[in-house]
């Protein structure tokens, strides 16, 4: 029979932290952004805790004669051990310095009996079978990701310390002024435009049907892994895995994707595919082509992969192919859900992450189709939650057909304007326009 456990506690380090905001007035401030009154095992020290909060808001001491009288105010001083523990508490305390330290170790193990509570809660739900799988699963993920949105954010910082940062980040940028400082992105005129993609960015590329998004997006992904040691995650909810794998391999041996997909390649061609299987084995690229992902489920894995490989950017393709996971009045509210959990993710994990999004209809009614921010399909959450907007046009007839404009449409810190690129339709593969000039010739 299993022995019954005690949940995790430290109610010395409880009493020390109580011991310390009776005997310093500047205590309640060093725990008070992180330590909840629920943090605390003992319900006699949650009470004494909130009590000391509520003088504290107050703008009234808390001393053992304040706090006396508040729970005594309050009918609560007998329930939490009258003066006499009060009085223990203030002279029992090591020392009142330390005041933050024994709140952190408090914080700990409250957050250890949350994920047991949390596991108690998941375990019901799988024992009572009343949901499908993946809304269990779903449910779970909600649970413990709630344990931890319950920590609190990070506290307010001096503008001192952001200066001091600050000075780092433009004295670095001074010396390496003219250089892309964000991860290039492989396309120089797309790099001295945007200065690289840039940490925490929501970049998101749109265009009309067949104008080479995902094309853009696997060019970019295998330039910038190239790049870095770090990893890349794909997540391709409109292809296969394989498929993505082939349009890698066809840019990579200038093999037209159509002959790779029908085998119909000399020995010397097979070669290369060979040789450029293995180029690519190297590269620190993960790809996730669970169609309907949601932004939780897309959000645990990019977790996992960030703590595990460091992610250097994220690729979604495409968005309106995500299921977002919670009730929503209409399609609007999801997608608009959906982007503003990628942006988040992106913050979270300081990476810059790369949405596709599809156009509205309403671009196909105009006689001038090329693209402008309103397009963008079901939700003006999108063009306000992205931090960068690239759209992809090609004129078609009225152009040379590999001509691609590529028009940032939306730069939140820097420049808006237009850069040109080559797209070779039957590699799947954007290129340099420079590049594709001087191999012409």
């Amino acid at each position: 029979m299993a022995l019954s456990r005690l949940p995790p506690q430290n109610i010395e380090a409880e009493q020390s932290v109580l011991g310390s905001l009776l005997i310093d007035a500047d205590a309640v401030i060093k725990v008070s952004p992180f330590l909840r009154p629920t943090d605390f095992y003992r319900e006699s020290h949650q009470t004494i805790y909130q009590a000391v909060l509520d003088l504290h808001e107050r703008r009234q001491p808390a001393d053992l004669v304040t706090l006396n009288d508040e729970l005594e105010r309050r009918g609560q001083l007998e329930q939490v051990g009258g003066p006499a523990y009060l009085a223990s508490l203030a002279s029992a305390v090591p020392s009142p310095l330390y005041v933050e330290h024994y709140g952190r170790i408090v914080e700990r193990v409250a957050v250890l009996r949350r994920l047991i509570n949390a596991a108690g809660e998941i375990a019901s739900l799988a024992y009572s079978e009343a949901e499908e799988v993946d809304e269990i699963i779903d449910r779970a993920e909600q649970i413990i990701f709630g344990v931890a949105a319950q920590r609190v954010e990070r506290d307010l910082v001096p503008i001192q310390h952001v200066l001091d940062a600050y000075y780092d980040r433009i004295e670095f940028l001074y010396q390496h002024r003219g250089s892309t400082l964000g991860l290039p992105t492989g396309f120089v005129d797309l790099d001295k435009l945007l200065g690289g993609l840039q940490t925490a960015d929501l970049i998101i590329v749109a265009g009309r049907p067949g104008m080479g998004k995902s094309s853009l997006c696997l060019s970019l992904a295998h330039n910038v892994a190239r790049q870095t040691q770090e990893g890349i995650a794909i997540f391709s909810l409109e292809m296969p895995s394989e498929q993505v794998v082939q349009r890698l391999i066809s840019g990579s041996t200038n093999i037209e994707s159509q002959r790779l997909r029908t085998g119909r390649l000399d020995e010397r061609e097979l070669e290369k595919v060979f040789a450029a299987m293995g180029q690519l084995s190297e590269l620190n690229v993960f790809i996730d082509d669970v169609p309907g992902i949601s932004p939780m489920e897309l959000r645990a894995k990019a977790r996992r992969m960030h703590a595990e490989h460091k992610l250097a950017l994220i690729i979604v393709d495409y968005l309106q192919l995500m299921r977002a996971g919670i009730r929503a009045e209409n399609r609007v509210q999801e997608v608009s859900y959906i982007s503003r959990q990628l942006k988040a993710l992106a913050r979270e994990l300081r990476v810059p992450v790369i949405a596709v999004s599809q156009l509205s209809r309403a671009v196909e009614l105009r006689h001038d189709k090329r693209p402008i921010l309103s397009d963008l399909r079901e939700s003006g959450s999108i063009e306000q939650d992205a931090d960068v907007v690239i759209f992809i046009y090609r004129e078609g007839e009225t152009a040379p057909a590999d001509v691609a404009d590529v028009l940032v449409a939306k730069h939140r810190n820097g420049p808006t304007g237009q850069v040109q690129l080559v797209f070779l339709q039957r590699l799947t593969k954007f290129v340099n326009a420079e590049t594709q000039r001087l191999e012409a010739g």
